[in-house]
């Protein structure tokens, strides 16, 4: 019986690491950005302990990587060079960045959220380019209806998250600060250009394909996400811009272009709370955990932050209100996802 119990787990272990979904990092995105949230409100215990728990979850989530990228590497390598699923991997840059940005944020260690950004941008060079260049040069390719969906946009949230933590962990090297905001700026810069392509093409297979209730999954919150991530690089350049002169001589078109992005942000949310309406109440699609389900925690906590920080670049006091408010709701979010993942794993043995 014992061993039977252990053959079974050992098969359960295996399956689960080489059908691991990429995605799964939108855990850590998604308790790192509301602990962030948190911190930013002085609700410093919620922090902390979302804090604890996502070191562990990212320790667990690399390991269970690790094993897979060694142990079925043509299985992952099938999966990055996929449209539907290789959008995924780049929850892995972001969630690396967020980490750093806690240790940065929380622990005011911005030798840590250094060394973390490091590896996020080597991570970013490896990831990025190996799957655009996959899914430009594959000679069979799915059509905008099958094969673009929300997640896409996890691609420019990767590139903010290496712009946000690079302003955070600048002081790292006091000599040569000017050197990383540049760098921050030129992520910021280049993920404000993807966002703009990429949501043209998402907003016209929203429009002119049909959408079902199988089809509207989590990750089109990432849609609001993106933009709210956005703002808060910006927000954070805003506020950066004495240590910067360049950052200086374009300060009114980052408060320009950091506005509106905040904007769209908040047109995007109506929108998709009625989209999960339609889904879950008029359709009566089931609500079973799904691992996707922290792409709707990460955007709504990012728009809490991004919010806060706002408020702090243009000194809009009733903008830190709405953040506030908006964190009782994510707190409540991730807490229901949460308990979600713990009776699906509970389940599986």
């Amino acid at each position: 019986m014992g061993f039977y119990s252990m053959t079974k787990v050992k098969t359960i272990v295996f399956d689960a690491v080489r059908d691991f979904y990429p995605g799964y990092f939108a855990l850590v995105m998604a308790t790192g950005i509301v602990s962030i949230s948190a911190n930013l409100l002085d609700m410093a215990i919620f922090a902390a302990l979302l804090f604890y728990i996502n070191i562990s979850a990212y320790c667990f989530l690399v390991l269970l990587t690790a094993v897979r990228l060694f142990r079925y590497f043509p299985r992952v390598w099938m999966d990055l060079t996929d449209h539907q699923s290789g959008p995924g991997f780049f929850t892995i840059i972001a969630g690396t960045c967020v980490l750093g940005s806690q240790f940065a944020i929380l622990t005011g260690n911005i030798h840590v959220g250094f060394y973390f950004w490091i590896t996020g941008a080597c991570l970013w060079l490896i990831i990025m380019y190996s799957f655009f260049a996959a899914v430009i040069i594959r000679p069979v390719k799915p059509s905008i209806e099958k094969g673009l969906h929300g997640g896409w946009l996890v691609t420019v949230v990767s590139t903010q998250s290496l712009s946000v933590l690079g302003i955070l962990s600048a002081g790292f090297i006091s000599t040569n600060e000017r050197v990383m905001l540049f760098f921050a700026l030129a992520f910021y810069l280049l993920g404000c250009a993807m966002y703009l392509a990429l949501i043209a093409l998402i907003l016209y297979r929203l429009l002119f394909f049909t959408l079902t209730p199988e089809t509207f999954t989590p990750p089109y919150w990432v849609n609001m996400g993106t933009i709210a991530i956005t703002t808060l690089a910006g927000s954070l350049l805003i506020q950066k811009a004495p240590a910067g002169p360049f950052l200086t001589e374009i300060l009114p078109f980052l408060r320009g272009f950091t506005f509106f992005f905040w904007v769209a942000a908040s047109w995007w949310i109506p929108l998709l709370v009625i989209l999960e309406f339609w889904r879950h109440i008029w359709k009566r699609f089931p609500i079973l955990y799904d691992p996707e389900y922290w792409n709707i925690v990460f955007p709504l906590g990012m728009y809490s932050a991004a919010t806060f920080e706002l408020e702090r670049a243009t000194s809009y006091a009733f903008l830190g209100t709405a953040s506030r408010g908006m964190l009782y709701l994510v707190l409540t979010a991730w807490l229901i996802v949460f308990i979600g993942l713990l009776r699906d794993l509970w389940g599986e043995f």
